[in-house]
């Protein structure tokens, strides 16, 4: 058997130029004896695995495949999926993809769907896992290389389940005359999927590197082996413990298995913790705003334990590059709009003032009176400032204006025109609810196309302390939890806790995980999500006074609208294998409610 390897191309035709022209191969066909026998085309076709594993990129693909077909997922908002239909924050360009799924989900599926291109990857490793044993290379690469595809075949398999619940367990490359159960194969338990994860995980960790250069930082070493278990554990515990089991087990899993997934997701926590390889960061510790705010933009800190890194040249030059500061920026950003995410006002409520205090503004008195933002904002948690950005933001050496309207001597709002010399409307997008998100901006880009060079973080330390805490929690292990937390809140500059409870870790890992693709999946495995998400959530309106150049504020309450607003229903705690793939292979259950 012959295979097509695009990718390969360009290095078969550099050791062609050494050849006859007469005595050459095809330079677009490569024999299986030659791939799988040669060291440098075999790391090539597992760096090709990784290369269309979009789900790195904070474990979301672009919605616009639905209706477009666009392809380098680095480069469009498939960065941004997660949390635009999260109660976190809104579309900032309404009418897109993600506007149309945060008014429900029906059997035709959509969003953020992981099927095919799931299963795509998980052949590839599949082929790969097969075929490297028995190749001629070294021994030990060999036996790393194999650790690695299934590491990516594994976190394959974890976005298929958090997304479907139960999906079949493929573990070779099926062809076209494997026996009809194998080519049509039904679901398996949404518990056994989770097991099938763990337990590779536990047979491959040892066999990769105990640390990793910064230039294989997108590559798994055996500590993001254990963090993928951690996440993985912790939501099979959420599950089990507040899930339905449906389906003879098909989806949901039984609630005694709960406390073996917290303490193995709590297991694996505490050896990422006792290693001492990791740290929160905190180089400026004299500034918490920085501190927080450099957090993702330096590459590599000490807080990354496995990232997908991206230079600053456009995908179709060969480069790495991404659109993220392009579409996530303030204006002129992102086709004159920029802010592709709009948080509420209810997320910017969630960051606490730093004496630990509720951060919850009183409506009453805000739209009552008069305020700089200094005085709006004053003492609140740090992360605010560096995570969100709004009215006089400091951006680029210049203070973004969100004012709509002048508030005139009499009392009257002026929306239409200038007030001596003072325009009626600022500079940024007024139609939002008033902030973006300012995580992971880089004020050094020029906010052109494609060439944004973030280092994304798939798993970060913070995020493990929090597993940690939650996981311990669960377990009876308060004091292991009340730490683990308050670390967190030492490195943000806010007050520590004196208690614990599940609500407190909830709301740090909220705020400490902010627009890092979370929100969504957690409330999801929580089975909150029919409450939480199904939010219209509040802007904010800034109205400038001619006379003190304050401004008065407005709340713009049910943000979408009072016609169709944001719903998530009990069915979508599972998304739908949809019509097209229950047709295909009528052995694959629907999930119940579609």
């Amino acid at each position: 058997m012959k295979k097509y390897i695009g990718i390969l191309i360009c290095l078969l035709g550099l050791a062609s130029c050494q050849k006859e022209v007469l005595n050459s191969q095809p330079l677009d066909i490569i024999s299986d004896a030659v791939l799988w026998n040669d060291p440098i085309l075999v790391d090539t076709y597992l760096s090709d695995i990784y290369a269309q594993m979009t789900v790195f990129d904070r474990e979301c693909n672009t919605l616009y495949r639905i209706t477009k077909n666009w392809t380098e997922d680095d480069i469009y908002t498939g960065l941004f999926a997660a949390n635009l239909v999260s109660d976190d924050c809104r579309d900032g360009y309404q009418g897109s993809a993600y506007s149309r799924y945060k008014f429900g989900l029906d059997i035709n599926g959509g969003l953020m769907d992981w099927w095919d291109k799931g299963y795509s990857q998980i052949r590839k490793c599949n082929e790969f896992i097969t075929r490297v044993p028995s190749s001629s290379i070294d021994l030990a690469l060999i036996k790393g290389k194999v650790a690695e595809a299934r590491f990516l075949r594994a976190f394959a398999y974890f976005s298929l389940v958090k997304r479907y619940g139960g999906v079949p367990l493929i573990t070779k490359a099926q062809g076209i005359y494997d026996p009809q159960a194998e080519l049509y194969p039904q679901r398996d338990n949404e518990e056994s999927v989770y097991n099938f994860i763990l337990s590779e995980i536990d047979a491959i960790v040892n066999d990769l590197p105990e640390t990793v250069s910064n230039v294989n930082i997108g590559r798994p070493g055996k500590y993001a082996a254990l963090a993928l278990k951690s996440r993985t554990a912790l939501y099979a515990g959420s599950i089990a413990q507040f899930g339905t089991v449906k389906l003879n087990g098909v989806v949901g899993i039984d609630q005694s298995k709960a406390n073996s997934f917290y303490q193995q997701s709590y297991s694996a926590s505490q050896q990422i913790i006792n290693s001492g390889l990791f740290a929160l960061y905190n180089k400026y510790p004299g500034d918490k705003v920085k501190n927080y705010r450099q957090l993702f933009l330096d590459k590599f800190n000490s807080e990354v334990i496995f990232a997908k890194d991206h230079n600053s040249i456009l995908f179709k030059n060969g480069g790495l590059g991404t659109g993220f500061d392009f579409f996530n920026g303030p204006n002129p950003n992102g086709w004159g709009g920029g802010s592709t995410e709009n948080p509420y006002l209810e997320m910017v409520e969630q960051y606490e003032y730093i004496d630990g205090s509720s951060g919850k503004l009183d409506a009453t008195v805000i739209q009552n009176g008069l305020w700089t933002m200094d005085e709006l904002w004053a003492n609140k948690d740090p992360r605010f400032f560096a995570t969100i950005y709004t009215n006089q933001t400091l951006w680029k050496g210049k203070h973004l204006d969100y004012h709509n309207g002048i508030l005139l001597p009499d009392g009257n709002i002026e929306t239409a025109k200038s007030f001596n010399g003072i325009l009626p409307k600022g500079n940024q997008n007024i139609t939002s609810t008033c902030f973006g998100v300012l995580k992971y901006l880089d004020e050094n880009n020029d906010g052109n196309w494609g060439n944004s060079q973030q280092c994304f973080q798939i798993f970060r330390y913070g995020e493990i302390l929090l597993n940690y805490a939650e996981a311990a929690f669960e377990l009876g292990k308060t004091g292991d939890a009340l730490n683990a937390v308050n670390q967190i809140r030492d490195r943000a500059g806010i007050a520590q806790m004196g208690s614990i409870d599940r609500e407190k870790i909830r709301h740090e890992r909220r705020v400490e995980l902010a627009f890092e693709t979370h929100r969504y999946f957690d409330t999801r495995r929580w089975r909150t999500a029919v409450h939480d998400l199904s939010a219209n959530g509040s802007g904010l309106r800034y109205i400038l006074d001619y006379q003190t150049l304050k401004y008065k504020l407005k709340i713009v309450p049910n943000f979408e609208g009072t016609v169709k607003v944001p719903v998530f229903f009990e069915k979508n705690y599972y998304l739908p294998i949809t019509l097209a793939r229950t047709g295909a292979n009528p052995n694959l259950l629907e999930n119940p409610g579609y």
